[in-house]
């Protein structure tokens, strides 16, 4: 459900027509906690099975670890050292599919790998497998280890997939074409995954799909996100229903609302959250370990073009796998792999920018990095099953579902809900495990699968062009006497093939673009606010464009957004002052970057 930071400013329910589609119809055959990519994808897959399905967050959409990843699919290499070749062999078959259903935001990523020994951690590394520790000083993976793992993993990647098998250069080779790189590298592996640069908007994208599968099948798909649980039990403080199932409470967290909601079975995939959602539910678990993942976002032309384009994927002098990954023209550094407080905000500390520095420093000697570079920093935790002395990096990033049967007997004779709990999950399996969560809420509802999603274009993937010949022609056959080939580009990048019913909305009337960026427009704000389910001025910095994470938020800016979102949000000035305030506040305490407004 990610970190709870909403203002809490009032604010008109009758704009909250998510909210007002639960409340006027209180019950549902499935209800969905938690609003990051497995709960918005079970729900999706839920909805095309013709399955009467609610889902509620209590944040935004993605705002948790979901939006807090390395924004990479893959079929994780890492994973093959723990065993895992279950969950390998799933990824890479998910992420040659994503490639093909979501290809608007999942792009083909050119990995290197930069090698400074030949036979290192050669004897380790057995005894790494067998006990998932890291035995003694870390010692590097050298090139028989990263060839032998690469192998293992192509043969992995030959199902449904035309990724490039991997590569090996020798030093000379690999220095020609990152000439940046350390010069006493040994040798450089370069192999294919993918990434992800919206995972926010592919996550709106997949809930959409939900609810027009509910609008135009037989199910009612219904979703909301700032909509807490409090609590199970309803009116009269009885856990079930008198026709069957659960009732808990449900609180709007803009207006504070509260109000009671049955379902027959819930589904908690409230990632690190899952047993304090469990508890609130009168049934506290212990399922839970997550980690703490933080990275850094860099304005550094000269390691730009360092990268050459490519994602360097190496391991740390303290063993931990981390990544320099260019994004646009900025670059993404990151990950720690730490314990996690979950009393504590998920922020990127000063500790961990050294980390970063320092790992930088290990394979571009040359090339200097300062936190004025820095434009953009952001954690998450991990939702990891919990691990007790096993190392952090060591555990397990499969997933399981944990199953409560319903409560007692009801007079009337029915039961209470079954609650299925999700544990662990990853973002290039998402779709995989929708299916599985799905296949699992069908047999308790005694209903059967009547679609697969596994061929299913994805949102704005429907009919994206193939090639960038076919991107340019799908753009300048959308340009127009008022919009050129940037805007066009850019509407494509947000939206896919949605741009079309963007471009609909934009020509209804009269628009123009904002003095602060040339990347949004008041009519397209405005979309937003009405399709999209904004419910705060920082749910557009962050999660509905990329402007915060490049760095891009200005003061002016800020103040121009909520001067276009107070008309169909229903702010007055106070709101609209409040939203402003908020925003500066998430952007300072949770990313590190700080915006002075013109708010007095």
């Amino acid at each position: 459900m990610g970190t709870n930071d909403s203002s809490g400013h009032p604010a008109s329910s009758s704009q909250r027509s998510s909210v007002q589609g639960l409340r006027k119809r209180p019950r549902a055959q499935v209800l969905i906690i938690g609003g990051g990519i497995n709960g918005v994808g079970t729900f999706r897959d839920l909805a095309l099975q013709g399955v009467d399905v609610a889902l509620v967050e209590r944040g935004d959409y993605c705002q948790g670890a979901s939006g807090a990843s390395s924004h990479m699919i893959h079929g994780g290499i890492r994973y093959l050292e723990n065993g895992e070749f279950r969950l390998v062999q799933e990824s890479v078959v998910e992420r040659n599919r994503l490639l093909r259903i979501a290809p608007h935001y999942v792009k083909p990523l050119q990995t290197t790998i930069p090698i400074f020994s030949t036979f290192s951690g050669v004897l380790s590394a057995p005894l790494r497998f067998l006990t998932h520790k890291q035995q003694g000083k870390p010692k590097e993976r050298g090139a028989f280890l990263i060839k032998l793992g690469l192998s293992m993993y192509d043969f992995f990647s030959r199902d449904g997939g035309t990724v490039p098998r991997h590569q090996f250069r020798g030093r000379k080779r690999a220095l020609a074409e990152l000439p940046r790189l350390h010069p006493g590298i040994k040798y450089a592996a370069t192999y294919f995954d993918a990434s992800v640069h919206n995972p926010e908007r592919l996550t709106l994208d997949v809930l959409q799909d939900g609810e027009k599968a509910g609008a135009s099948g037989d199910s009612d798909a219904r979703a909301s996100n700032y909509l807490s649980l409090l609590s199970m039990g309803g009116a009269a403080g009885n856990s079930t229903s008198p026709t069957g199932g659960s009732t808990v409470k449900l609180r709007d967290e803009l207006t504070g609302e509260v109000f009671d909601f049955t379902a027959d079975v819930i589904v908690n995939t409230t990632g690190a959250w899952v047993d304090l959602t469990n508890q609130a539910m009168g049934a506290a678990s212990a399922f839970m370990g997550g980690t703490k993942g933080s990275h850094i976002v860099l304005d550094h032309p000269e390691l730009l073009e360092a990268c050459n384009g490519r994602e360097i994927f190496f391991e740390h002098t303290d063993g931990r796998i981390v990544l320099i990954y260019p994004m646009g023209d900025r670059v993404l550094v990151g990950t720690t792999d730490v314990d996690a407080d979950m009393a504590e905000d998920a922020v990127c500390t000063d500790a961990e920018i050294d980390y970063f520095f320092d790992l930088i420093g290990h394979v571009f000697p040359d090339v200097t990095v300062n936190r004025d570079q820095i434009v953009y920093t952001f954690a998450g935790v991990r939702p990891l099953p919990k691990h007790d002395a096993t190392q952090p990096g060591f555990v397990s990033r499969d997933y399981r579902i944990e199953r409560r049967a319903g409560g007692q007997e009801t007079a009337a004779g029915g039961s209470g809900a079954v609650v299925l709990s999700l544990v662990g999950g990853k973002w290039t399996t998402f779709r995989a495990l929708a299916e599985h969560l799905t296949n699992d809420v069908l047999k308790e509802l005694g209903l059967e699968r009547k679609i697969s999603t596994a061929k299913l274009a994805i949102g704005g993937g429907a009919g994206f062009p193939d090639t960038d010949a076919g991107i340019q022609q799908w753009i300048k056959a959308h340009m127009s006497a008022g919009r050129d080939a940037d805007r066009i580009s850019g509407l494509l990048t947000r939206y896919g093939t949605r741009a079309e019913e963007v471009l609909r909305y934009l020509d209804a009337g009269p628009d123009r673009l904002l003095h602060s960026t040339r990347e949004l427009s008041v009519r397209e704000l405005e979309f937003m606010a009405r399709n999209e389910q904004v419910g705060h001025l920082v749910d557009v910095l962050i999660r509905r464009t990329s402007l915060a994470f490049r760095g891009l938020v200005t003061g002016e800016l800020l103040n121009e957004v909520a001067d276009v979102l107070a008309g169909p949000l229903g702010w007055d000035t106070a709101a609209k002052t409040a939203e402003i305030r908020y925003a500066q506040e998430v952007l300072e305490r949770f990313h590190g970057v700080q915006v002075h407004s013109l708010v007095a």
